[in-house]
């Protein structure tokens, strides 16, 4: 398998209009806005496309339901996660792979410079390239 095969970050996103919102956004407005694109996250933003944070499916359950607090009245920039790992529009799949699973999650945005250009999620890449994920993975704990 070789990593030609593997498709660069920017294919996977190219058509991509990614969900995002300013951090004055109550939770409530991101989980309805989630719930209607069907996504599991929001890029929150300044400027058009500054990113500031992300705010997740996970973020909506830990951080504001089993708290108990009100998701109407608490904005995204008091529970959103700030300056999110990000990675770079040239990069490749199984690179993105390696910091979602490094990193914990499921949602990566991707950058060019400073600039928003989309997110990609765990279930966004192919059989092949979860195939050298996994090759690169055994063979690293092998080592």
């Amino acid at each position: 398998m070789t990593t030609a095969a593997i498709r660069e970050i920017s294919t996977i996103i190219r058509d991509q209009n990614p969900v995002t919102l300013p951090p004055g956004a109550t939770v409530r407005e991101a989980c309805k806005l989630m719930h209607d694109r069907r996504v599991g996250a929001v890029l929150v933003t300044e400027g058009g496309d500054r990113l500031v944070g992300i705010f997740t499916g996970r973020d909506a359950v830990g951080r504001v339901l089993a708290a108990g607090l009100d998701a109407s009245a608490l904005t995204l920039a008091e529970v959103m996660t700030c300056k999110p790992d990000c990675l770079a529009a040239g990069r490749n799949a199984v690179e993105a792979l390696h910091r979602m699973q490094d990193g914990g999650f499921r949602h990566l945005p991707i950058v060019e410079g400073e600039r928003l250009v989309g997110i990609v999620s765990h279930g966004d890449f192919r059989g092949l390239e979860h195939s050298k994920f996994d090759e690169q993975t055994g063979l690293w704990e092998r080592i």
